[in-house]
Parts: C-alpha cells; structure tokens; sequence
C-alpha cells in the first residue's frame, strides 16, 4: 500500500505537504523519468509557467518534523512541471522532484560534474552516467546529494537495479 502524503492549500496560496518519512527515506526513480521532468521543467520555465511556493515537512525517524521550503521562484517553477506530469502527492513524484532540483544544486556547486554535462543550443544535455547517478542515489538529510558519495557511485559503474 503506497504511503500517503498530505497536501493542503494555505489561504496564502502555498501548497503545504505533510511527508511521513525524511527526504533521505525517498525512493529511487527511473533515469529516463528524470530526464524528462528535467525536459519538462526546462520548458515550463522557458513558457514562464511559475508555480506556487510548496513546504514540506517531513517527518524524521525520530517523529520530529523538518520543513522544507520551495520559494525560489525557479524551484517552485520546476516543482510545478513535475506536479503536472507526476503528482508531487505521491513518494515516487516527489522524489523525482527533489532529485531533480538537488541535481541542479550539485552540479552549481560540483565543478568536476562539467564533463558530465554539456551547453547546447536547447540546453543542457545530461550525460546517462549523471542521469542514473541522480536516479538511483539517496538524498541526504537536506534534499540534496552529497557530492563525495555521487563523485564515489560515479567513478564506478552504477548497478542497473532501477529500471531505465
């Protein structure tokens, strides 16, 4: 049975979701998922469809709460494309979600991840590597990847347990 998450609408207009586990709890998805919600969001925010701020508060293993907010005007864009397509109420849409914006964060901040991606004219092609790296590894505590473990599954191969 799939676990539910709460969604609710404050007056504000922020979408508020109560996830009963830590980001780093989140499921693995499909590489070729990954790519096109990151397909997605790059025309959403190319057409200028901005979706509403979303907070989410997890539920760590010890019951305490840890709250996440997507307020960047980007990420809340971004948020809204993968909701469309694959609904950010459900652990395996949120998940795609949340590695897609902590592949975007690492590869600001991981300057050696350059050659696993190249600028083009329609933007930014990911190399397959990259792609199952962020499909398949954990989220830490913060929603983001930690740059020594995805640096370490990349210098290796990556085993094939999620489906392309």
């Amino acid at each position: 049975m799939p676990v539910p998450i709460r969604v609710a609408r404050s007056p504000d207009g922020v979408l508020a979701y109560a996830i009963p586990m830590p980001p780093e709890a989140l499921p693995a998805v499909a590489p070729r998922d990954l790519e096109a919600a990151w397909e997605q969001a790059r025309a959403a925010a190319a057409a200028e469809r901005w979706g509403a701020p979303r907070r989410l508060l997890f539920q760590r293993r010890d019951g305490s709460p840890q709250e996440l907010l997507l307020a960047d005007a980007d990420a809340a864009c971004w948020a809204e494309a993968v909701d469309a397509r694959h609904d950010l109420g459900t652990l395996s849409g949120l998940s795609l979600c949340l590695r897609l914006l902590a592949l975007v964060e690492v590869m600001t901040r991981a300057r050696w991840l350059a050659g696993l991606y190249s600028l083009t004219a329609e933007g930014i092609e990911l190399h397959p590597a990259l792609l199952r790296a962020a499909a398949a590894m954990p989220l830490d505590a913060a929603a983001r990847f930690d740059e020594r473990d995805l640096r370490r599954l990349l210098s290796r191969p990556i085993p094939s347990g999620v489906p392309a």
